[in-house]
């Protein structure tokens, strides 16, 4: 018993200080894990033979992320992304594989498994891109939205990969190393065929014909420990019956969550399996960094280095066409080309699986290991190379200049996101015109298509902001999604018109704090408003009557605007907040108010209606 807590304390010890480490340095939680896995492995030697039985635990990890990632992907969903996904994501992966194994032939590789080599190399990290993407906010710029497309289609094509790379090893002596049951051994070919359709056929429709029915049940229970069983059970049953007539268990649970993407269980079933996902994985890219073979490494230093520069440039090479022939220019271009050049944390899987089936050698999969972690610990490095090409790209659509503006209104609508397409709507509905501006083409032209008008360009740009009436209009709406876009846009419009009207979208208090002292009239955070209103449905379904939750709502909107205005006059971005004693001061004053107000309200909830 000791050993094994000596050896789940120092896994458990690894991750814990190595991932927050590389998260806060701008490295991502995969590269943690393997730094972290390096560091207990092959540098401190504290960890050893039991690596790779752990590594056969952990690969459920993978098992249960494809689980989730069908849980995520409806079935609408993907039909209304399949031009990109079939387009765009299909010619990546294809073309990728194409061009890699090429290559591989070309070096003395086997025809199997140089197209194993280019299928493992044509995926990229999931992990790392969209996180750096999610931090950078580039994700809905057009560089970033291909970029996520295509990464989506490459989690997808992961299945049919893990299909096929069995298929590889014809002619090997394939087996997975370990003792299994088949229910398909010594079947003729036939009986193979109907035994695998038949336990796809189980997964569909007992997915969605039983599973919804169990989960009511489980659920009448009330007790969230029996919900996590049953999906635990329902994903390691799966892979159970996968692996009994020798398909790969990640198969299965992937269509099992595509079955019940549309259940009205989804996210209850995605926070059952989070934790144990999460954990898996983590200890997955732990073993696989603990088992890197640094001796291979440093005797073949130059060849490993030069594979990964070589994989990267091939991967580059059909990313930057690519991204040519679909309309990316400029800075876009560069992000979907750099962000995606690198191998991905599902590489290490297909690996994996690819030795165990006999499609690739031990010698080589080391190799081909070493060359993903590699490109991947060099992920960041592509990303600061595209912020220096950025600097020579300073339109992200260089090709299509901003509309010629041809009118002006009384009220401009700058930005026609999630947010302001509402503003317009309901301004519009009620008779007034509204120039409307964003920078984002694509929700222009959407706009259009529904025959609402709207013109392309910056609004922080000056030129555009007259060209679209400042000087004569009345208000301004600011609802742009960038932070500091709209301050800037704020403070410009306030110098050339003291008297217009402001109306700005703020994403918090501290962006409150600014557009109020770039001289914005009316700020409205984008939440504060619809949470007011999920307050009042918690106090009146908590039995408090219809009249003191709209008093209290009332009381609550009124003091918390006063104070939201007192402490916008005291705030100093020059100085940190907890050092803003007065800021500080006023902040203790609300809550304390807020504490005053509970005591004067003191309401008695009413009896629950059983009829409601």
């Amino acid at each position: 018993m000791e050993p094994f807590l000596f050896q789940a304390t120092i896994y458990l010890a690894a991750a814990v200080i190595a991932v927050p480490i590389a998260k806060r340095i701008g490295l991502g939680s995969v590269l943690g894990y393997l730094v972290a896995g390096v560091m207990i492995g092959p540098a401190f030697g504290l960890v050893g033979a039991e690596t790779q039985a752990l590594q056969h635990i952990a690969e459920f990890g993978v098992v249960m992320m494809l689980f989730v990632i069908g849980l995520e992907l409806e079935p609408r969903a993907l039909w209304d992304l399949r031009h990109r996904l079939i387009g765009l994501g299909g010619l990546q992966i294809t073309l990728t594989t194409g061009l890699i194994a090429a290559l591989a032939i070309y070096s003395g590789q086997g025809v199997e498994t140089s197209i194993a080599i280019g299928l493992i190399f044509a995926l990229s990290s999931t992990a790392i891109v969209l996180q750096t993407l999610t931090e950078k906010g580039l994700m809905h710029v057009p560089g970033g939205r291909s970029a996520f497309s295509v990464l989506l289609t490459q989690d997808i094509a992961v299945i049919p990969m893990l299909a096929l790379i069995p298929l590889l090893g014809v002619g090997h002596e394939v087996g997975t190393g370990r003792d299994t049951i088949s229910l398909v051994g010594g079947l003729p070919g036939w009986g193979v065929a109907i035994a695998t359709l038949g336990a796809v056929a189980i997964i569909i429709l007992g997915g969605h014909f039983l599973m919804r029915p169990l989960f009511r049940f489980i659920a009448l229970a009330h007790l969230r420990e029996m919900f996590t069983a049953a999906t635990l059970l329902l994903v390691i049953g799966i892979a159970l019956l996968m692996s009994l007539v020798g398909l790969s268990p990640a198969l299965g649970t992937f269509l099992a969550g595509v079955v019940l993407a549309n259940s009205e269980f989804r996210h209850e079933l995605e926070s059952d399996i989070e934790p144990f996902k999460g954990l898996l994985l983590g200890l997955f890219f732990i073993t696989v960094g603990a088992g890197i073979n640094f001796q291979m490494l440093f005797a073949n230093t130059a060849e490993i280095l030069g594979l990964t520069v070589g994989m990267m440039l091939a991967k580059a090479a059909v990313l930057l066409t690519l991204a040519r022939i679909f309309g990316l220019r400029g800075r876009d271009q560069w992000l979907f080309t750099l962000g995606l050049a690198q191998a991905g944390e599902f590489g290490f899987f297909l690996l994996a699986y690819a030795t165990q089936t006999s499609v690739l050698d031990a010698e080589i999969s080391s190799k081909l290991l070493l060359v993903v972690a590699l490109s991947m610990l060099l992920t960041p490095a592509l990303f600061i190379l595209y912020d220096l090409l950025s600097r020579w790209h300073k339109d992200s659509s260089p090709a299509r200049e901003a509309d010629e503006i041809d009118e002006q209104s009384p009220i401009i609508i700058a930005g026609v996101g999630r947010f302001g397409q509402v503003v317009n709507r309901m301004v519009g509905m009620n008779g007034f015109r509204t120039t409307v501006l964003d920078h984002n083409i694509e929700t222009i032209e959407t706009q259009r298509k529904f025959g609402m008008k709207g013109f392309f360009g910056d609004p922080t740009r000056p030129e555009l902001m007259h060209a679209a009436g400042l000087m004569q209009a009345k208000i301004l709406v600011v609802a742009v999604d960038d932070y500091d876009a709209a301050i800037k846009l704020t403070a410009h419009a306030r110098r050339e018109r003291p008297d217009i009207h402001i109306i700005a979208r703020a994403h918090d208090r501290q962006h409150v704090y600014r557009l109020y002292q770039a001289g914005a009239n009316q700020i409205v955070r984008e939440t504060f408003d619809s949470s007011i209103r999920a307050a009042k449905y918690v106090l009146k379904h908590s039995g408090v009557t219809a009249f003191e939750v709209e008093q209290a709502a009332s009381d609550f909107y009124d003091l918390d605007r006063e104070v939201l205005k007192e402490m916008s006059e005291l705030w100093d971005p020059d100085i940190p907040i907890m050092e803003n004693a007065a800021f500080v001061a006023k902040a203790r004053e609300f809550n304390q108010h807020l504490v005053t107000a509970l005591d004067q309200h003191d309401v008695t909830p009413e009896e629950p209606d059983d009829k409601a």
